[in-house]
Parts: C-alpha cells; sequence; structure tokens
C-alpha cells in the first residue's frame, strides 16, 4: 500500500488529458493525479509519444496514472518503467494473477476498477490485490452508481462516475473516499475545461474542510 494512503487526506484525479492546454490547466489547479487513457476504444486515447511529451511538462507534484483495458502485462509494465506513468490503472478484467505479475515486474503501484452495480460486485473489490481500488458506474453515460452500496467497502478506494463539480462536495461529504476521480465532468464540448477542473477542487475541498 502506498505510503499516502495511512490516513485520510481526499484526493482528487484528474483523468482523460489529451492537450497541452490540459497539462497548462492541471499546473495551474495541481490536482493529486492525472490520467492518461490507453484504451483504444476511448475516444481520449492518446498514443504513448504524446503520453510522453505531455509527462514532460506536467508539474513534478502531479502523479501521472496510465488507464488500461486487456492490456498486455508487460507493455503496461513497459509504461511504468520509462517513467510515462507512474501507477497503472487497470480498468479491464484483469484479476489478481495479473496484477501480481504487473507487480513482480515493477515496484509501481497498481489501482484495479470495479463497475458496482450491486451488492454481489463489493466482493472482489475487498479481495483484490491491488494497491488501491476504483469503484465506477463504469456505464459512462455521465450518471452516478447508488453511493449506498459503498457502504460494504471497508479499504481506502476511489469513487468515479458522473462526479461533477455541483456533486463533487456531496460525494466527500457522504462518503469520505480516498479520493474522487472525474473526466466528463470537467468537459465542455468532449475538451477539459479549466474553469470547470478548478470549480471541481474546489467544491470537493470545501466540503473535506468542513
Amino acid at each position: 500500500m502506498p505510503p499516502e494512503m495511512g490516513g485520510f487526506v481526499m484526493k482528487i484525479k484528474m483523468c482523460g488529458m489529451m492537450r497541452a492546454e490540459d497539462i497548462a490547466a492541471v499546473n495551474e489547479i495541481k490536482p493529486d493525479y492525472i490520467g492518461f487513457v490507453f484504451a483504444k476504444k476511448s475516444r481520449r486515447c492518446i498514443s504513448k509519444e504524446k503520453a510522453a511529451e505531455l509527462r514532460a511538462a506536467l508539474d513534478s507534484d502531479v502523479k501521472a496514472v496510465g488507464v488500461f483495458v486487456n492490456e498486455d502485462v508487460k507493455a503496461v509494465a513497459e509504461f511504468l518503467k520509462c517513467g510515462i506513468i507512474d501507477i497503472a490503472q487497470l480498468h479491464g478484467s484483469e484479476d489478481n494473477e495479473y496484477i501480481l505479475s504487473l507487480k513482480a515486474m515493477t515496484d509501481k503501484p497498481v489501482i484495479k476498477a470495479f463497475r458496482i452495480q450491486t451488492e454481489d460486485n463489493i466482493m472482489p473489490v475487498m479481495e483484490s490485490c491491488a494497491d488501491m481500488v476504483l469503484l465506477d458506474a463504469g456505464a459512462g453515460d455521465g450518471k452516478t452508481f447508488d453511493w449506498s452500496l459503498t457502504g460494504r467497502v471497508t479499504r481506502p478506494y476511489f469513487l468515479a462516475g458522473g462526479l461533477t463539480p455541483e456533486n463533487a462536495g456531496e460525494a466527500v461529504k457522504a462518503l469520505h473516499p480516498y479520493g474522487l476521480d472525474v473526466s466528463s465532468g470537467i468537459e465542455t464540448d468532449g475538451y477539459k475545461d479549466r474553469i470547470k477542473m478548478a470549480a471541481f477542487k474546489a467544491a470537493a475541498g470545501k466540503e473535506e474542510e468542513k
């Protein structure tokens, strides 16, 4: 488990960075993590070369996460080893065997994402050997899942799915997740919006401080 998970400190991850303008906004707003998507079916997918270019411009205080879906484990390890990303986030059917193989190749943290629809989805979350877990609506429709289902999760988690500047504070106040993960909720016309990015961080922070 990464050392920063020892105590509750609200984290913010802004995912799906694609442009130099996105990184410029990130360097100003300073979320804890940003995400580069390498899943080929995603409209936010970028190349390894583009990610390296964006990473070079990223503030050193912000950690870069790479999002993969059923990618070859050796390819994911290479992204980690070459320094383009600090953390791998797995959104496919990757199991504990896959995660252990990846961790044997690199000492970098791994986040495993889980789609939460019913109580039956909680046990795999608890049994995952990933350093961190992410609970997601998974439908990609900008809607949240039933947050009451998180009550049975007794390990720190990122909350994702349908988060916006309007409900970020509510999520922090109600659930106290390890972190919030946002992508479409900070976009306008499919691109990251600096004003929404700043508003999201402010909204989450205001509730955290109460």
